[in-house]
């Protein structure tokens, strides 16, 4: 199956269903409206899977791992074969993805989507499209070939989940450099300056930061992606890793499954499914607030609101380890809580509290 193909088979989410659970909800042992934003997440689930009643447990963290050549310019704090060091760390479980994923119970599957040689660990997926992409500072990072590759790469790892009985799954990342793939393809799309969208992403000095910017400009400059083509973006400065979690964003909305973004590097994965099939959207959740200063606009054009706000920056998919216990309160909530009628309590003296409010 083609890219086109699995697009053309995403639709919105059901309205129906949610109605229905907005209905269950309100008649639900609480004032109306008093348990917030856990409400609305309980009635999004509800459109995800056409069911009032949703589950949240069996939990899957996908973590992306590709190395970017746009480091030949110097714009990362940490050397490039961190990558292909660290991700054995993260699929070992001892990573801060990996353990804050055991705590919350989800299982973790990290892919080598195009790591600089081979990680030393036998837990590592190969999904390998190539060998790390070019140096966009240069010429393109890859050609659209791969990376529609490398968003089915994402897409199929999605169903296997699926198949495999898995009820909410989180997205990750790990490859040096990623965080300017991500401010370039970010600038590309919505046209923020560097100065907006560019941070430190692992550590730089200022001095650094000021390198980093002016290398996205010079590489923007040179390739001018079109700003309505996603993949022309995403083939010309985007990265392997940013590719195949588009793939897995467009994939949950294929198959109907929750889908929780992690930070800016998952989100700006996010803009381009997105971009590509905007009902995808209805499948997304976003976890905490990235202090990336690309962040923020990127959630805003999704429609979303995260559930966490803690000043994290780490990435790996860490926030969303953390959001899966929220948005498994949320289902429990609308499963189990009894109704007035259940309990055979009056409700007439209730007022709904949320009329007014935006």
């Amino acid at each position: 199956m083609n890219l086109q193909e699995i697009i053309s088979q995403i639709v919105p989410a059901d309205r129906e269903a949610m109605e229905q659970a907005s209905a269950h909800n309100d008649n639900l042992l609480k004032p109306l409206g008093s348990l917030g934003r856990l409400e609305k997440i309980a009635i999004r689930m509800a459109g995800i899977t056409g069911q009032v009643c949703n589950r949240a447990e069996k939990r899957c963290l996908i973590v992306m791992a590709a190395d970017n050549g746009v480091c030949e310019e110097g714009v990362a704090g940490t050397p490039q074969d961190m990558t292909r060091w660290h991700i054995a760390n993260i699929a070992g479980g001892v990573s801060g993805v990996g353990v804050l994923a055991r705590y919350a119970h989800a299982d973790l599957k990290v892919v080598d989507i195009g790591i600089k040689g081979d990680p030393e660990c036998a837990l590592v997926l190969p999904r390998k499209i190539r060998s790390g992409t070019a140096n966009f500072a240069r010429e393109p990072a890859m050609n659209r070939q791969e990376a529609e590759e490398a968003i089915l790469v994402g897409v199929e790892l999605v169903r296997e989940a699926k198949e495999e009985g898995y009820e909410i799954l989180g997205t990750g990342e790990m490859g040096i450099g990623n965080t300017s793939t991500t401010s370039a393809c970010v600038m590309a799309l919505t046209g923020l300056s560097a100065d907006e969208a560019v941070g430190k992403g692992g550590g730089l000095t200022d001095q650094g930061l000021d390198h980093k910017k002016e290398v996205i400009r010079t590489a923007l400059a040179l390739h001018k992606p079109d700003s309505d083509d996603p993949m022309d973006v995403l083939s010309k400065v985007g990265g392997l890793d940013i590719a195949g979690l588009a793939g897995c964003y467009l994939g949950a909305a294929r198959y109907r499954l929750p889908i929780v973004i992690d930070g800016a590097i998952s989100a700006l994965a996010a803009l381009i499914a997105y971009r590509l099939a905007p009902a995808s959207a209805d499948f997304m959740f976003a976890s905490h607030r990235s202090e990336e200063p690309s962040y923020g606009r990127i959630v805003r054009e999704l429609g979303l609101a995260p559930c966490i706000d803690l000043d994290m920056r780490l990435g790996e998919g860490t926030g969303c380890a953390l959001a899966f216990p929220i948005i498994g309160a949320a289902c429990s909530m609308l499963s189990n809580m009894h109704t007035f009628a259940q309990a055979q309590l009056d409700q007439n003296y209730r007022i709904d509290i949320r009329e007014g409010q935006s």
